[in-house]
């Protein structure tokens, strides 16, 4: 009876840690032809939610801009602005609250990082990108 007990509970542990890892790196949800582009393309992408007349969004582009351009475009950059009505899904979808929000995207298409609202540091960025946070 013990051993039954013992089997039942592997197997519920087992099963839960599986859903956690599915859970923990689930698909990035392909809300805009943007995003489903540069996700496609099977290169990391960073998903960009922005105001693009906000203060804070205009510097965060620019440190993307600059991270792009110094690591030779091996990686995209999904824009999807707060101001346009047809990306309001991916807002919701992602969960974004809060702008600049910075998502991280690995070549297999799974989130990788969600940043939370605010300007991320380059050296932040150039680490998720790296794999190393």
């Amino acid at each position: 009876m013990a051993r039954i007990f013992t089997v039942i509970i592997m197997g519920i542990l087992l099963l839960a840690s599986v859903s956690a890892s599915q859970a923990a790196n689930p698909a990035a949800p392909l809300s805009t032809p943007e995003i489903k582009q540069s996700i496609s393309s099977g290169k990391k992408t960073i998903i960009f939610f922005l105001n693009p007349n906000g203060g804070p969004c205009r510097s965060q582009n620019e440190i993307l801009t600059r991270l792009q351009k110094e690591r030779k475009n091996n990686f995209n950059i999904a824009y999807v602005s707060a101001l346009q009505q047809e990306t309001q899904q991916a807002f919701y979808d992602y969960g974004v609250r809060g702008l600049p929000t910075v998502v991280l995207v690995d070549s297999k298409g799974k989130i990788n990082r969600v940043f939370p609202p605010g300007i991320q540091s380059y050296e932040a960025l150039a680490a998720a990108l790296d794999g190393s946070i």
